[in-house]
C-alpha cells in the first residue's frame, strides 16, 4: 500500500504515527513523501506540515511538491532574513508571536537538509508537541535522503538551474557537506555549485579516525571533472583496503598518469585520529592547511615542503613521507583550494588567506556552527567576486572536539 492509497486511518500517539509513516514510506514515491508527513501529523493533533528543502547553494529553502497544494503558491523563502531561514540556520526550532506555525530544522545527522512547518503548532505550544514536531521533522529528513539516490524530484528540488556535465559527474561522487560523531566533525562547501570543474572533497570516518581528503585536478573540463573522480575513487578503494596516506597519494599517482595522462593535480590527504587528536597529512603542491586554536590562526603550523603534483607518476616509486602533529581538544583545521584565496574583487585585490582565516574564526566566535560560518563564507567570497568564480573554490573545516573524560594518550 503506498502513501497516496486509502487505507487504514491514521493512528494517534508519537510512537505509533512514526511506525505508520515508515511503514508507508517504503513504497512511497518522492512525490508523495511531503503528504505523507503531512497525514501522519494530523495524527499528532497538527493541523499538517509543508517540506522545504536547502538548494545546492543554500540560499534558498524550496517546497517539496505536495499533493493538493499548488507549488506556485508556495515560492519558498530566503534562508538570510526569514524564520525558516533562521531554524536552518541556527539548528533550532523557530515560531512567532501570534502565529499559528513552527519551523522544524531537519537534518541527517549533523548535514542540514532543510526545514519542517508545522502548522496548528504555534508559540508556547506545549513540550510534547514540540517534542513530536522534533522527532516528525528528523524521521522526514531520513526519508527524504533516502530516497534522493533514486527519486529525481528531490535531486531538481534543491537545483534552481541545470549543472553542467562535469559538474554532475562530480555531485555523484561527493559525499554529504557536513559528517560527525561525538568526538569530531568535518564540514565543507564548494563552489561554483553549477558549473565545477576540477575541485573535489572526499570526508569519511572509520574505526575512530577521520579521513579527509582535497584534490584540485588541472582545468575545468569533463576531463578535470573525470580525472578528481577517479582520484575521490582511488582514495575510497585504497582506504577501505586498509591502505595508508602514502598509498592513497602513489594510487591517485598511478591513476591519473595510466589514464588521464595529460591531467596534473594538487592534493591535501589527511587523517585525525578522533580519540588522540593526531592529525596526519600529505599536501602534494597544494596551498598548506591552517590549524585555529583558540581564536587565531597558529602561525606555519602545518606548513610543511609541499611534494610534487599527482600525475606525474613519481610518488608511484617514491611515496612521501607524511606529516604529523598532536591537536589540542577544540583545535580546527581549515584546508582550502587556491579558487578561494586567489580570488579577485572587481579592483583587482585578492581574497587571500588572511581574510579567509579571519571570516572563519568571527563566524565561529560569534555561536555559528561550522557549516553555518562555511555558507556564510562562501557567500561573501561570491558576492566579492559578484558571483563569477574565475576558478572552483572549496573549504573543508574538521574539528576535533573530544569529550573531556574521552581523551586518551
Amino acid at each position: 500500500m503506498t502513501a497516496g492509497d486509502a487505507g487504514p486511518a491514521v493512528p494517534q500517539g508519537l510512537g505509533p504515527v512514526l511506525a505508520w509513516i515508515l511503514q508507508r514510506s517504503h513504497n512511497a514515491s518522492a512525490a508523495q513523501m511531503a503528504g505523507l508527513i503531512s497525514e501522519g501529523a494530523r495524527g499528532l493533533g497538527l493541523v499538517g506540515t509543508r517540506l522545504y528543502l536547502s538548494d545546492v547553494q543554500q540560499l534558498r529553502l524550496v517546497p517539496l511538491p505536495q499533493h493538493g497544494l499548488p507549488a506556485v503558491e508556495d515560492r519558498g523563502f530566503e534562508i538570510d532574513g526569514s524564520l525558516a531561514g533562521l531554524a536552518y540556520r541556527t539548528e533550532r526550532v523557530q515560531s512567532a508571536p501570534h502565529e499559528d506555525c513552527a519551523w522544524f530544522p531537519m537534518a541527517d545527522g549533523v548535514e542540514r537538509i532543510g526545514v519542517m512547518q508545522a502548522i496548528g503548532l504555534g508559540h508556547g505550544a506545549a513540550d510534547g508537541l514540540l517534542e513530536a514536531g522534533q522527532a516528525l521533522a528528523s524521521l522526514a529528513a531520513l526519508l527524504v535522503v533516502s530516497k534522493s539516490s533514486h527519486h529525481d524530484l528531490l535531486v531538481l528540488t534543491e537545483r534552481t538551474r541545470p549543472m553542467t556535465l562535469q559538474a554532475e559527474l562530480l555531485w555523484a561522487f561527493l559525499p554529504p557537506r557536513t559528517i560527525g560523531i561525538t568526538s569530531a566533525t568535518s564540514s565543507a562547501v564548494l563552489e561554483p555549485a553549477y558549473n565545477i570543474g576540477g575541485d573535489a572533497f572526499d570526508h569519511n570516518f572509520i574505526d575512530g579516525v577521520l579521513h579527509v581528503s582535497l584534490v584540485d585536478a588541472m582545468g575545468h573540463d569533463l576531463a578535470s571533472g573525470g580525472a578528481s573522480a577517479a582520484a575521490l575513487a582511488a582514495c575510497r578503494f585504497v582506504r577501505r583496503s586498509g591502505g595508508t596516506l602514502a598509498d592513497i597519494v602513489s594510487t591517485v599517482d598511478r591513476t591519473l598518469a595510466d589514464w588521464i595522462p595529460d591531467r596534473l593535480m594538487t592534493a591535501v590527504v589527511a587523517e585525525l585520529d578522533t580519540r588522540q587528536g593526531d592529525f596526519t597529512w600529505i599536501n602534494c603542491a597544494h596551498p598548506p592547511p591552517l590549524l585555529l586554536r583558540e581564536g587565531r590562526v597558529v602561525h606555519r603550523a602545518l606548513e610543511r615542503t609541499a611534494h610534487l603534483p599527482l600525475g606525474f607518476g613519481y610518488h608511484v616509486s617514491k611515496p612521501p613521507v607524511q606529516e604529523h602533529v598532536r591537536l589540542q581538544p577544540g583545535d580546527r583545521v581549515l584546508m582550502y583550494s587556491d579558487g578561494v584565496t586567489e580570488a579577485r574583487s572587481p579592483d583587482g585585490s585578492l581574497f587571500g588567506e588572511q581574510r579567509l582565516a579571519d571570516a572563519v574564526i568571527r563566524s565561529i566566535a560569534s555561536g555559528e556552527s561550522a557549516p553555518e560560518a562555511l555558507r556564510r563564507l562562501v557567500q561573501s567570497l561570491l558576492t566579492r567576486q559578484q558571483h563569477r568564480l574565475r576558478d572552483d573554490a572549496t573549504i573543508v573545516l574538521a574539528e576535533w572536539h573530544p569529550p573531556a573524560d574521552r581523551i586518551t594518550g
